[in-house]
């Protein structure tokens, strides 16, 4: 488990490198007292393992930029890759406060050894309003939802894509959850594409997505909280926490119909990854406590098995 007695932990992504394991997560410190204020603080720390639950803390990777830059505010959830030629690329989510709600764009920083991080000084990739809702959208989703990005290499070889947490310009304002889609060649330049999912599956939000083929099974794993899920699957009795949903391969289509709960939200924002011995876990941050507040920590590797089309945990 990673805890950090003087801080709050929450939203993490990973990668490997030979037998290591890379953690990226954000935090904040508890000297706030409210764990609500955290999102606004929010740095990118660094932890590293062989063995996906004994972590060494290392030099903080991100902290938000200069005013006038687009991280201005806080850098948020992301994801990393190496690019062909053994360059680490981190994508992540650039904050920034307008008075007005929160405008979230893309961000990429670049490392040789997966320690030493440099921005570029520009977002890669933002909401093109001809298909996303951008700032200023229908309360109670006043900021720009333009975040998480996921970043995964064409199995067939046909360059990069990106998920991206996002909603539709259409449809009713508690169901425009989307995954927004992003295209590269080259990790640097993107193109923004229309949703990869279509609005109305009954997610306000789809945060943090990530696509994964767990025993030949192609699966997509989101997460979205009971308090954002539409009105009429919270009057069914539905609640939230992480869902996975199987798709036909990583590009899609995913089917968000039959999407189900892989935890409720006790824990948030899981992740997908083959432990040392190749065997499939899930690592998710402790949402609640015992007591029912903010955890703030990560799990321990949770095992889980394929179930049919998606998967469990064991």
């Amino acid at each position: 488990m990673l805890c950090l007695p003087g801080s709050w932990v929450w939203d993490f992504w990973l990668t490997k490198d030979q037998d290591s394991y890379h953690l990226f997560f954000l935090y904040a410190s508890r000297a706030l007292h409210d764990p609500d204020r955290r999102h606004l603080r929010a740095g990118i720390g660094h932890a590293v393992s062989t063995d996906l639950t004994q972590w060494r803390q290392v030099a903080d990777a991100l902290v938000h930029g200069e005013r006038g830059s687009f991280d201005e505010t806080a850098t948020w959830t992301g994801s990393v890759v190496r690019g062909s030629g053994g360059q680490w690329f981190m994508f992540y989510t650039g904050t920034t406060d307008t008075g007005h709600g929160l405008r979230q764009q893309i961000g990429l920083a670049t490392s040789t050894d997966l320690y030493h991080w440099v921005k570029n000084p520009e977002p890669v990739a933002v909401a093109d309003s001809r298909w996303y809702e951008t700032l200023g959208g229908f309360a109670p989703w006043q900021d720009e939802h333009w975040r998480d990005p996921w970043v995964f290499q064409d199995p067939a070889g046909g360059g990069w894509h990106m998920l991206i947490t996002a909603r539709s310009k259409t449809g009713r304002p508690d169901n425009r959850g989307v995954l927004g889609r992003a295209i590269s060649s080259d990790l640097q330049h993107w193109e923004v594409l229309p949703p990869a999912s279509e609005p109305g599956s009954g997610f306000g939000q789809l945060e943090v997505p990530q696509v994964a083929q767990v025993d030949g099974q192609w699966v997509l794993l989101f997460n979205c909280l009971t308090g954002e899920l539409t009105d009429a699957e919270r009057a069914a009795g539905k609640t939230g926490g992480i869902w996975v949903a199987p798709a036909e391969s990583a590009l899609g289509p995913y089917d968000l119909s039959a999407a189900v709960l892989l935890s409720d939200q006790r824990l948030y924002v899981g992740k997908l990854v083959q432990n040392p011995a190749g065997d499939w876990v899930l690592l998710a941050f402790n949402n609640l406590d015992m007591d029912g507040g903010f955890g703030g920590t990560i799990t321990d590797p949770l095992p889980v098995r394929r179930d049919g089309r998606v998967v469990k945990l064991v």
